[in-house]
């Protein structure tokens, strides 16, 4: 990529249930990204909702909140040539529609990723202890358990992480955004 060349910028939304390994491939990714000279940022949800979205709750209201500051966020960020990986859960299908929506109005390629991996292994995983905490009762509203998770009907890649590494899903979507010309 030459400095005097515009940077292609785009949106990489991993949406997936807790657990299901967004975080961690959105990190390998950025990882190959930056090493290629790409600008990348990753808005990991955990982040953002400790400080953009401060205050808000689990209700549909909040969660729908959230993801539309993400959304703003990396649209903004990808328009000005930014890889912008987006590892969130995003739980119902109208809401990551509204990004992808927000995206296509202004040009903005945006690619969303299914981490599709079954609740029994990200319950194994259990990388927060998310799970442990609903099961003995002290968690309610777990996305996928006692809350509603509404997979991609369409998305642009799924990865079943249960069956490969997390580099193996990275390389995954790094395939994606080069058929797409965006690497």
């Amino acid at each position: 990529m030459t400095t005097t060349a515009r940077a292609q910028g785009a949106t990489v939304w991993l949406t997936g249930l807790p657990s299901a390994g967004k975080t961690t491939i959105a990190q390998h990714l950025g990882e190959r990204l930056r090493a290629e000279g790409h600008r990348v940022e990753v808005l990991d949800g955990d982040e953002v909702r400790r400080f953009l979205s401060a205050g808000l709750g689990f209700s549909r209201e909040d969660r729908n909140t959230n993801v539309q500051r993400i959304g703003l966020v990396s649209e903004v960020l990808a328009r000005n040539g930014v890889l912008t990986l987006v590892p969130v859960i995003a739980p119902y299908a109208d809401s990551r529609e509204a990004v992808r929506k927000r995206h296509e109005a202004s040009g903005t390629p945006y690619i969303e990723v299914h981490v599709a991996t079954p609740v029994e292994v990200c319950s194994d995983r259990d990388v927060k202890g998310l799970y442990a905490r609903q099961a003995s009762g002290h968690l309610t509203g777990l996305t996928g358990v006692d809350d509603p998770y509404e997979p991609p009907t369409d998305p642009a890649l799924t990865l079943p992480t249960q069956t490969q590494s997390p580099r193996e899903s990275a390389d995954a979507v790094y395939a994606v955004l080069s058929e797409r010309g965006l690497v």
